[in-house]
């Protein structure tokens, strides 16, 4: 395996470290509560669905795995901009690079998705 892979391995693992330690700073409140759990499940899935997608056992699968860590990565977006930050600037700044970091790994896996034009072959 090329290090292009491992490096996204370990980028979107380290996304859903940086969100967990994001979510435990945050003011407590009943939104940040209830938005917070979706955003640590979709964070997450982005890399465990990149791992799954290297294990895939056809070309279709690892394109249906990359288009869910897409659709993942579009909901962390999603999560870390309704987050309320409360008057921290600095839990604002971390919001915002977070939710770029989502940006940028949906935009990654929109590339990756649009190389599908596979007819359900095996990977080899």
């Amino acid at each position: 395996m090329s290090d292009q892979p491992r490096d996204l391995v370990k980028r979107t693992f380290e996304f859903a470290v940086k969100v967990r330690r994001f979510i435990d700073l945050l003011p407590k409140s009943i939104s940040n509560y209830e938005d917070a759990k979706p955003l640590v499940r979709s964070s997450g899935s982005v890399a465990a669905n990149y791992l799954e997608a290297q294990e895939g056992l056809s070309w279709k699968d690892f394109f249906y795995r990359i288009k869910i860590c897409r659709k993942e990565a579009r909901e962390s977006d999603l999560w870390l901009r309704l987050i309320n930050c409360g008057v921290n600037s600095d839990l604002k700044k971390e919001s915002g690079r977070l939710a770029a970091e989502a940006d940028e790994l949906k935009r990654i896996f929109s590339a990756i998705a649009g190389k599908d034009n596979t007819s359900g072959g095996e990977l080899g």
